[in-house]
């Protein structure tokens, strides 16, 4: 019976033989015979309580509680005698595991009277896991793969069924509610271990099946944890998430560079490289599945387990990075119309991109978007959701090219726009990646014009007692990140230092040594060691400029002249500070508490495309309704593109951005070239 069924409704009155139980959080509620087990009795009422045993007293994921007391909404009293007493099996439990104050298993306990029982969250097959960020989000767990305890018949001259057979039948029959196939289908892997496995665990073996009708590995015995992977394959760094199937929970994480790089810093230097030298992309196309290899390695060795126990593997990446782990030459991504290979989901298994995985384990690529926007922005969408939203929501996944996404529950965009590699510290001229040493946050005094500012490895300022201690142990100043740097040009403009069309003023010279000729033009000195000159302020303008254009002319295809929220994704979208986003120009003007950092967003997707198959179905609907549009064919991305070369932006007005920050007065730099000295200059209104 269920929750909806006429004499659940009617009242426990009217079916005085039977108990009528009610589960919360579900509310699900209905009649089960006296003596049924908690555990039958919320299957048979549709309720989500886990078991991996089948109901032996082994795996403790069916613990419950009763709830004691009246309840008058549903019109129960639940009396502590409403349950059978504890058993021997859960007394021999507690002792070995543990079991909390009041907790039973439900395989064990059973109705014996009207009762309200609560299923705990770490009880619930589809348990939510809360990921902390800038916005506290749910991943509800589906995973494709499920563990099953079984014990399989023993073979006799009166049925001589095989092995496989009789395990697909006890599967049916100890799962019955489970929705098990009656063709399951069975891996090679497991057809050549099948009769080992089942001999040595006699008979009673753990059964991974996948999607309810595939059999994908056999182990002796009980066995309660199978492992996923979810893989961000960044340009540049590549991370992985370790996470138990069942609980979603994340065992380990580990992180590496992409070793790719070594065949050029960017994608189309890569692409140029397969281009130039036959066979390339077969090296890179090994080179990136070592690395993945080296994750699986490396997250389950934090928890003593093997690689081989990993039985999913979920990955992301931009057009480039996915077509060369999959084995895909991606020359045709090198130039226009920047065709892909495939744009659906692919699903593979690992032992076809050579992984040294489960021999059952399988990988899924989640789907592109256009030739310039890929499965690492799809998990991007995946994870923030802007399609189940009312408002106007522009997400920014900042790198070498920024993908960027908008709109809502009724349409979405998405385009690609080359900002280059100056945001992640490249052709800045002490620009290095975030690393220990390089400075990440800087602020400067507007009277005095010196600066302050932290350095990745420590908290303390640079102003700060303590500071010089701590650098000395670091190893000094090394450079300047990506975040670094915009927080210094950022504090540069607010402080009146560069004007409107991005010049150093070298005028303010007069006021600071920091400010000092540099060639034809200026620099000013943050360090000793670290300097911004004026082609630093440049190539940020070039960049942002990219970044803003792109943003803008999917506005102008959305027919819209503000947006509603920003988000900011990726690792280094993490480290800005939105305040010096909006004021440089990076982005669209917005109230600044709307404007959030999400961190690896895409690392997040794929994380729940690898915990939830829901979600795969969800996202691969999703990309086939947005739209793509290409910057390099629309005519007014060079309109925009010129107009947010200033800072903020030659005619935006940025009235948000005012309410809340004090900007300086528009003015610009006059005479000869331009980048001349800081005496030339006037003011204009």
């Amino acid at each position: 019976m269920s929750e909806s069924d006429p004499v659940s409704s009617s009242g426990p009155s009217d079916i005085p033989d039977d108990v009528y139980v009610v589960f919360t959080p579900s509310g699900r509620r209905g009649f089960v015979p006296p003596g049924t087990t908690v555990l039958d009795a919320a299957r048979a009422l549709g309720v989500d309580l886990d078991s991996v045993c089948g109901g032996r007293s082994m795996c403790g994921r069916c613990q419950i509680q009763l709830s004691e007391g009246e309840f008058a909404k549903f019109q129960i009293t639940s009396r502590p005698d409403a349950i059978s007493p504890v058993t021997r099996s859960e007394e021999r439990y507690a002792e070995k595991r543990g079991l909390k104050p009041k907790r039973r298993l439900g395989c064990n306990a059973k109705v014996l009277s009207n009762c309200v029982i609560d299923i705990p969250p770490e009880s619930q097959v589809h348990r939510q896991v809360v990921r902390k960020r800038a916005e506290v989000r749910d991943i509800e767990i589906r995973p494709v793969t499920h563990l099953h305890y079984i014990e399989v018949r023993e073979p006799d001259l009166h049925d001589q069924s095989s092995d496989f057979r009789r395990l697909c039948e006890c599967l049916r029959e100890q799962w019955p509610n489970w929705g098990i196939a009656d063709d399951i289908s069975c891996d090679h892997a497991v057809l050549t271990t099948l009769q080992k496995a089942l001999r040595e665990g006699k008979w009673k073996v753990t059964v991974a099946l996948r999607e309810g009708n595939r059999v994908t590995g056999v182990w002796p015995g009980f066995r309660d944890r199978i492992y996923g992977l979810a893989v961000d394959i960044g340009s540049t760094t590549m991370s992985g998430h370790l996470c138990d199937l069942a609980t979603g929970k994340v065992l380990s994480s580990a992180g590496t560079m992409n070793p790719q790089i070594r065949f050029g810093e960017d994608l189309m230097s890569r692409v140029s490289y397969v281009m130039m030298n036959p066979g390339g992309e077969e090296e890179m196309t090994r080179v990136v599945r070592e690395a993945v290899n080296f994750l699986a390695t490396q997250t389950t060795a934090e928890i003593a387990a093997g690689s081989d126990e990993i039985v999913e593997l979920v990955f992301v990446g931009n057009p480039v990075m996915h077509h060369l782990m999959l084995g895909i030459d991606p020359t045709e991504l090198g130039g226009a119309p920047f065709a892909l290979t495939v744009d659906t989901a692919v699903e593979l298994s690992a032992s076809e991109l050579d992984l040294y995985l489960h021999p059952g384990a399988r990988v899924y690529a989640l789907p592109c978007i256009a030739g310039h926007v890929g499965a690492d922005t799809a998990a991007v969408v995946l994870s923030e959701t802007p399609y189940k939203n009312d408002e106007i929501t522009l997400i920014v996944d900042v790198g070498t090219n920024a993908e960027i996404v908008l709109g809502n529950r009724d349409h979405l965009l998405a385009c690609s726009s080359p900002t280059g590699p100056a945001f992640e510290g490249a052709q800045i001229s002490s620009g290095q990646r975030a690393a220990p040493g390089a400075i990440e946050r800087v602020r400067i005094d507007p009277a005095s014009l010196e600066p302050s500012f932290q350095i990745i490895g420590t908290d303390r300022w640079s102003d700060e007692e303590g500071f010089e201690e701590a650098l000395e142990e670091i190893g000094g100043i090394t450079g300047i990140c990506g975040s670094g740097i915009i927080e210094a040009i950022g504090e540069m403009f607010l402080a009146g230092m560069i004007t409107t069309d991005g010049m150093i003023d070298g005028a303010l010279a007069e006021r600071s040594e920091r400010i000092y000729p540099d060639g034809r033009t200026f620099s000013y000195r943050i360090s000793e060691t670290v300097s911004v000159t004026q082609t630093d302020v440049r190539s940020i303008q070039l960049a942002k400029a990219a970044l803003y254009a792109g943003a803008r002319l999917l506005m102008d295809r959305r027919g819209v002249d503000a947006v509603d929220r920003v988000v900011l994704a990726g690792a280094f979208g993490s480290h800005i500070d939105p305040k010096y986003a909006m004021a440089l120009g990076m982005i669209p003007d917005c109230e600044l508490a709307n404007v959030t950092s999400v961190g690896n967003a895409a690392g997040t997707g794929a994380r729940i495309a690898l915990l939830n198959g829901q979600a795969r179905r969800e996202i691969e609907w999703v990309v086939r309704t947005i739209e793509k549009v290409e910057t390099a064919v629309e005519p007014r991305f060079q309109e925009h593109f010129v107009g947010a070369m200033a800072l903020p932006h030659k005619t935006d007005p940025y009235a948000r951005l005012r309410a809340a920050v004090k900007l300086p007065e528009p003015r610009s730099l006059t005479g000869g070239d331009g980048e001349g000295g800081g005496r030339r200059r006037r003011r204009r209104g």
